[in-house]
């Protein structure tokens, strides 16, 4: 069992380290707004791991395998998301240029907001219910109980991300507090965006 842990925790981090919408949107969060916002998109990110591990567990993300339908619609869903959340910095990075404007739009953003884009942009990407499904059970031992040993491996996947974003928040929220000039926070927002669209389109194109 113990070897089992142990490569599923290798594993996790290996996957946590790739890239995707989760990180741009993070590290987003953290430069733009701060340390204690990031950390709430992190915190809420991992919220949704959480629940395509429970969804995994329970087996109604194997809908997502066996459905092209409810594939496709998880998929376009979350393209939309994406591009919203894009097409929404690029606004705000062109606001920024304005007079009085540039600062307003990034200090309203609350915790509880940053949290739940952290979940909605997780929760909203198939590949990781995809992922979660077809993942999780090649680490279930022979003989282990199947129900309490993918929970256990859902919360172990949460925390080992976790764990990864500590350092990435940190770290963005020291370039933040080091890059307060406002056609920096412009650039950032306007990079982000538009990798955050460039994700929704091909969330959406792909097959």
């Amino acid at each position: 069992m113990l070897t089992s842990v142990l490569a599923f925790v290798g594993a996790a981090f290996l996957i946590a380290m790739v890239p995707g919408p989760s990180t741009v949107v993070i590290l987003r969060r953290a430069v733009v707004n701060g340390r204690r916002t990031g950390m709430a998109t992190v915190l809420g990110n991992e919220c949704g791991v959480l629940l395509w591990g429970l969804a995994a567990a329970f087996g109604l993300s194997a809908l997502l395998l066996a459905s092209q339908v409810a594939y496709d619609v998880i998929r376009m869903t979350g393209a939309a998301v994406l591009v919203w959340m894009g097409t929404r910095a690029l606004w705000q990075a062109r606001r920024a240029g304005q007079p009085d404007q540039g600062s307003a739009e990034s200090a309203a953003v609350s915790l509880r907001r940053a949290f739940r884009q952290g979940v909605v942009t997780n929760f909203a990407n198939p590949k990781a219910g995809v992922f979660a499904v077809s993942f999780l059970p090649q680490f279930v031992p022979h003989g282990a109980p199947l129900l309490l040993t993918l929970l256990a491996f859902s919360v172990i996947w949460a925390v080992v991300d976790l764990i990864w974003y500590l350092p990435l928040v940190w770290l963005a929220g020291r370039v933040g507090q080091v890059l307060q000039r406002q056609s920096v926070r412009r650039r950032m927002e306007q990079v982000s965006g538009a990798v955050l669209v460039g994700l929704g389109v091909r969330l959406a194109t792909e097959s």
